[in-house]
């Protein structure tokens, strides 16, 4: 059930997360599917909803800076830096955990993702669940495994059904999930761009920030790092826009059952159903997922998207593509 995010719902919310129940959560990226996160059967829950691998981890989603002792060993320097420069917002930190705490949202490391919401809902429900002993929950993407990510309570609905209680914050500001930075390796690590970009994150700790694989330490598995994810029903297919003006006139009027989502509109027929992507990186983010939805719901069999420029500002959105398309 969807309910408006109002004192009574956040209240009524928080109680079920402390009852050990899973709540869908708007927060300023996605919306959230949400578990207590030191409650190791609530969460088992999120993996049977998303039908998600138990050792693949979860982000665990806290109020401030304040509740990080709780579930992370150690906070590095650089670390700091991000906490106080970005959080509230959409940046992960993974952080070396204190032993027998979030096993279960951990999936088996030693390590531990967190993430400080800035979405007003997301804060409100976090601190009334500190008030009852909520010290943060647990909050993959509200949709199955692999599939596209929800940025509307009614994405979520359609997604896990109608008995789970979700409190509809509105249309997701950001669009993607959060940065994710690997702080256990001595230098900040990449292991997932987002709304924050590698030259912001870099100006913040000053310090370089490394590509995964630089490092001969293995990175920490994480959320949404699988080759393939965010995936629509259809096909992606990624293309230059001269390479989809090409194709769609080689097709001429047997062009059916096609989406495209390209800076401008195609010389195409009925059977190409066109949305506009934006030339600015921050409105892409923001419109993607639910394009993927929108195109999908049409009943399309192929989304041809326009490959977005290989910039810093884009990187996110490319990621997310990329994903999609594997």
């Amino acid at each position: 059930m969807i309910l408006a995010a109002d004192e009574q719902a956040i209240a009524q919310a928080a109680q079920a997360l402390r009852d050990g129940q899973l709540v869908g959560l708007p927060t300023e990226t996605v919306y959230g599917l949400a578990a207590n996160a030191t409650d190791d059967a609530g969460v088992a829950q999120i993996f049977v909803a998303k039908g998600r691998p138990a050792d693949h981890p979860l982000i665990v989603h806290v109020a401030g800076a304040e509740q990080v002792p709780i579930f992370a060993a150690q906070v590095p320097e650089f670390a700091q830096a991000l906490i106080d420069a970005f959080w509230p917002g959409p940046l992960t930190l993974i952080l070396p955990r204190n032993g027998g705490v979030a096993t279960a949202s951990a999936g088996g490391q030693d390590s531990i993702g967190l993430r400080c919401p800035s979405h007003p809902v997301a804060q409100a429900l976090l601190r009334a669940g500190l008030a009852l002993g909520v010290h943060g929950v647990s909050a993959p993407s509200a949709n199955r495994f692999g599939r596209v990510s929800p940025t509307t309570a009614a994405h979520v609905q359609s997604e896990l059904g109608a008995d789970l209680l979700i409190l509809d914050g509105g249309e997701c500001a950001v669009g993607i999930e959060s940065t994710i930075i690997d702080c256990t390796r001595g230098e900040p690590v990449l292991l997932r761009p987002g709304h924050i970009t590698r030259p912001q994150i870099e100006l913040a700790c000053g310090r370089q920030v490394m590509d995964k694989d630089a490092i001969a330490q293995p990175a920490p598995r994480a959320s949404g790092t699988l080759e393939s994810h965010y995936a629509p029903r259809a096909k992606v297919r990624l293309m230059l826009a001269q390479d989809i003006d090409a194709k769609l006139l080689a097709l001429g009027p047997h062009a059916n059952n096609l989406g495209v989502w390209s800076a401008q509109q195609p010389d195409a027929g009925a059977g190409v159903v066109w949305r506009e992507q934006s030339q600015t990186a921050e409105q892409a983010a923001h419109d993607l997922f639910s394009v993927l939805r929108a195109l999908d719901a049409r009943g399309v069999q192929q989304i041809w998207v326009q490959l977005p420029p290989d910039t810093p500002e884009w990187e996110g959105v490319r990621d997310r593509l990329q994903r999609a398309a594997a």
